[in-house]
């Protein structure tokens, strides 16, 4: 016997004090709801219900029964919306906060389409990893360094004069003597890339070209180093698609070889969870267009 099918017939009777009724409610055949109403008189071994040819009323047994019937019935209600809920429980993916917009929501539309409804959340290097690890995402594009990576993003530095062909040299930056007291050209590096396998790297060659220590500086928003290399001629390290959004002119760093880079995996808090391990898969082309990857990478992150 499927005990809350049950309960509910008997709950629908004895609301409207009638089978005819009570089964139009449940949606269901009268012969139905009185059979379950039956068997479940038989299992529970005592009359829930008075019938009669005028109306159908409670037994003070079934006065008794009602209310835990009733409980029932709400708690497989509940069950049923919650489970359905679960299915539906967007996967949230801590992704760069570098990541634009339409990027993200064509990335969503296609994680649709393979069966994930993904849910981006942007985030800092660090925030993205704190998030993974407490378990506040199911997954999370974490900045490593590009040996280990699934996706990179070739970095250079974008400026606002077309410096030619070539690539933009740091030792073109350092300051003359007649420049000791005025504010001198800074390199402004991004958020994201105030990590120690872009950070560090760079501030080496800043020392070994001789530039002083504040002309490498993480910048407090994309947009106000971007106004800084307007306004005043500075540098922003920054991928070739950043350089093309912001109208600035982008060129490998001269002193860096090709591999410098942006590097992104992803994590996933729960390797059990196989929706989310199936990001990796489902959205690797999508996931390399939001961080600028080259999209031949793409089969090769999945």
């Amino acid at each position: 016997m499927d005990l809350v099918a049950a309960c509910r017939a008997f709950v629908h009777v004895s609301e409207h004090g009638s089978f005819t009724v009570g089964a139009a409610a449940a949606r269901t055949a009268q012969s139905v709801v009185s059979r379950r109403v039956a068997a479940l008189e038989q299992r529970l071994g005592e009359r829930l219900l008075e019938r009669s040819s005028r109306a159908v009323t409670l037994t003070p047994f079934g006065r008794d029964m009602l209310p835990l019937a009733r409980q029932l019935v709400q708690v497989a209600d509940r069950l049923e919306t919650e489970a359905e809920a679960a299915r539906r429980r967007p996967l949230r993916l801590a992704v760069p906060a570098i990541c634009s917009t339409g990027a993200l929501a064509r990335l969503i539309a296609e994680a649709h389409d393979q069966g994930v409804l993904l849910d981006p959340r942007p985030a800092g290097p660090a925030e993205r990893a704190g998030l993974v690890t407490s378990r506040q995402v199911r997954a999370a594009l974490l900045a490593v360094a590009p040996t280990e990576a699934a996706w990179t993003v070739r970095l250079g530095l974008a400026v606002a004069d077309d410096p030619g062909g070539g690539p933009v040299y740091l030792d073109t930056l350092r300051p003359g003597r007649a420049d000791r007291d005025q504010r001198a050209r800074r390199v402004w590096l991004q958020p994201e890339d105030d990590v120690p396998h872009v950070r560090d790297r760079l501030a080496r060659l800043r020392d070994a070209v001789g530039l002083r220590p504040a002309q490498l500086a993480v910048a407090p928003s994309v947009a106000a180093a971007a106004a800084d290399v307007l306004s005043r001629g500075d540098a922003l390290l920054c991928s070739a698609a950043q350089a093309r959004e912001l109208s600035l002119h982008w060129r490998p760093v001269g002193e860096l070889d090709a591999g410098f880079a942006r590097g992104f995996s992803l994590v996933v808090a729960d390797e059990t969870d196989a929706e989310a391990a199936r990001v990796r898969q489902a959205c690797a082309r999508g996931i390399a267009r939001c961080l600028g990857a080259p999209a031949e990478r793409a089969e090769e992150a999945a």
